[in-house]
C-alpha cells in the first residue's frame, strides 16, 4: 500500500492580521498562503472562487454559515475596484451582512482596521501579483 501526500484544505483557526499581500498571495501569523483568502471569525481559509470577475453567492457558502457572526465583509476584488454582482449583494442583504467592494490592498489595510478595533468583519481577498 503506497503512501502518498495528503493535501488538505488550507485552514488557519484564528483570527490574524494580514501581514503583506502581493505576488499571487499573503503573509499572515508568520505564515504565507498563495492564491486568494476568506478570513471569516473561525478563521483564515484559503479561497478560489470559480470566476473572480464573477462572484456568485455560493462563493461564499462558509461566510454565510457564520452569518450571525460577521456584519461587514470587505471584498478585496483584485487590483481594481469592480461593483458585486446584483445576485450576490441581495443574498448578503438577506443575511444581515454589509459588503464594501474594494481593491485588495485597501481590503487588507482596512480589515486590520477593523479587527484591532474587534470588529465583527470578515473579509474575502483576491489575490493580486
Amino acid at each position: 500500500m503506497a503512501k502518498g501526500i495528503i493535501i488538505r484544505e488550507a485552514h488557519f483557526p484564528g483570527k490574524a492580521p494580514i501581514e503583506a499581500y502581493g505576488n499571487g498571495g499573503f503573509r499572515f501569523a508568520d505564515m504565507s498562503h498563495r492564491g486568494s483568502l476568506l478570513v471569516l471569525p473561525s478563521g483564515i481559509h484559503g479561497w478560489e472562487p470559480a470566476d473572480p470577475l464573477a462572484l456568485k453567492a455560493s462563493d461564499f457558502d462558509k461566510l454565510f454559515a457564520e452569518a450571525g457572526k460577521v456584519e461587514i465583509l470587505l471584498v478585496g476584488m483584485g487590483k481594481d475596484l469592480r461593483p458585486l454582482p446584483a445576485a450576490l449583494r441581495a443574498a448578503l442583504k438577506e443575511a444581515g451582512i454589509s459588503a464594501d467592494p474594494m481593491s485588495t490592498g485597501a481590503a487588507v489595510r482596512t480589515y486590520n482596521v477593523l479587527l484591532a478595533e474587534d470588529r465583527a468583519v470578515a473579509a474575502a481577498l483576491i489575490a493580486v501579483d
